[in-house]
């Protein structure tokens, strides 16, 4: 009877180690997805560009996401969102900003304007393609930050995948779609609250350490 029950324990003892290396394998399979960011030293300036979601509007300006990915990563982080801002007016401003700031990362995230004012779609991926080809041609990596499009169901607009695809960029694909979609974390309709705005920041975190940029 105790050779069965040792043997019972041989086989369980075996079956959750194959289990824990199966499980360790799959998770190295997913996080390998992201594509990799240079490592940011502790004196690296990160530029969070784009409109009120990045400013920070609903929310005190201590509270935005660029000031709580600042105080997590232990980088600076530039606010350099402009409320109503459209790509088109990105495209124009990051140029100089680009030149001033010096960053050694950039967070995009444009777009919502452009939904909210029915532009072009074609327009608004030209013009975010055209800053991410910006930013890398002075060897800027850039992050993506997905933006939801105005309708009944709250969900990213696929065109960030897509860009994140083709110029393979790490993508923050469902974070802002997630909280404009829980009343409990707007300030208004379209703006997140502190706790929108701190779980965004939570999640570029996370993003940036999946990707190597951050420990």
């Amino acid at each position: 009877m105790k050779r069965h029950k040792s043997l019972s324990q041989s086989l369980t003892a075996r079956y959750l180690a194959w289990l824990l290396i199966g499980t360790l394998a799959l998770l190295q399979a997913c996080s390998s997805d992201v594509p990799r960011l240079p490592s940011l030293a502790s004196d690296a300036r990160i530029l969070a560009f784009g409109d009120s979601l990045t400013y920070g509007t609903g929310a005190k300006s201590h509270e935005s996401y660029p000031e709580r990915l600042s105080a997590s990563t232990g980088r600076t982080v530039i606010n350099a969102g402009v409320p109503g801002e459209t790509t088109a007016d990105g495209l124009a401003r990051l140029p100089r900003l680009l030149e001033d700031t010096q960053p050694d990362l950039v967070i995009l995230c444009l777009g919502g304007n452009d939904f909210l004012r029915k532009v072009d779609p074609t327009r608004t991926r030209a013009n975010l393609e055209r800053m991410i080809d910006m930013a890398r041609a002075e060897n800027i990596p850039v992050v993506l930050v997905a933006v939801p499009r105005p309708g009944l169901f709250v969900r990213s607009d696929s065109m960030y995948e897509e860009l994140a695809k083709k110029f393979r960029l790490p993508l923050e694909n469902e974070i802002l779609a997630d909280v404009l979609g829980d009343k409990s974390l707007k300030a208004d309709p379209i703006h997140p609250n502190s706790s929108g705005y701190q779980q965004v920041a939570e999640a570029l975190a996370k993003l940036l350490k999946s990707a190597g940029a951050i420990q």
